[in-house]
């Protein structure tokens, strides 16, 4: 990934709207919602939530499908991995886990209790 795109969708999540919105998307995996269920879930009217898709689309975050006459909006798995791929790529100087357990950022997250 470049420094363009990585910036681009940096700040594309850098809203809070914007960011509440990837993350529901994320957590409804990959059939996604329809912007209806994501107003709801939100509590957003459906013109802001419409801008607001349309910014993550142009960002390559989310994906837009049709089905039948409804529109699906998804989390772009690949392209949210390959930004978190793009931050961290230099952690603990390029050594791979586990050898790189200095920075927690990189240390695999710890076992849920």
């Amino acid at each position: 990934m470049d420094h363009a795109t990585a910036t681009l969708r940096l700040a594309a999540l850098a809203q809070e709207t914007r960011l509440s919105i990837f993350r529901s998307l994320v957590q409804a995996g990959p059939q996604g919602l329809n912007p209806g269920a994501l107003s709801e879930k939100l509590g957003t009217a459906q013109a802001t939530l419409s801008f607001h898709l349309k910014e993550l689309k142009h960002a390559g975050l989310i994906t837009a499908r049709q089905e039948s006459r409804f529109i699906f909006y998804a989390a772009d798995f690949n392209a949210m991995n390959a930004l978190l791929s793009f931050l961290t790529e230099n952690c603990c100087g390029g050594e791979t886990e586990p050898t790189c357990t200095v920075h927690t950022a990189c240390a695999p997250p710890p076992p849920h209790q």
